[in-house]
């Protein structure tokens, strides 16, 4: 009986320790473009296509305008989730190698008003009822 409660007590901390660790970052949420990528309130992440995998081009005004979702101090990366390291050295999270972002338009949960826009940011569309996610014609880069 004690082995059970100490192998609950162990599992039950384990998982805490990875929810602190920012393990999962993200949720998802239907917005009017889709079933999209947001963070753990609601609000829309998207990706710059100017990026390459695991390296941030966004910096300096870029980054007024689209301000990178950063990553806590001990954060780490699970399954399609890595954290990167910019430039400047902060931790900025991403998605299948992609750094990800906020737009500093979109001022509530649910906001898209940052997709397409020049044609080089996009959401990231995910299926609706799964982790994975999909490529779309609209316009978004699904994964």
């Amino acid at each position: 009986m004690f082995n059970r409660i100490l192998i609950l007590l162990v599992t039950a901390l384990f998982v805490s320790a990875c929810a602190a660790n920012g393990n999962n970052p993200t949720a998802s949420r239907t917005t009017s473009v889709g079933n999209v990528l947001t963070d753990k309130e609601g609000m829309t992440l998207y990706i710059f296509t100017r990026d390459t995998a695991g390296v941030s081009n966004c910096a300096g005004n870029c980054a007024v305008n689209w301000p990178p979702f950063m990553a806590e101090e001990g954060a780490t990366g699970s399954g399609k989730f890595s954290v990167i390291t910019r430039g400047d050295g902060a931790r900025q999270w991403a998605y299948d190698g992609m750094p990800l972002y906020y737009w500093v338009g979109d001022t509530q949960p649910g906001d898209t008003n940052g997709q397409g826009v020049n044609d080089v940011w996009f959401v990231v569309e995910v299926e609706a009822k799964s982790t994975e996610s999909r490529t779309t014609s609209s316009g978004s880069y699904g994964y």
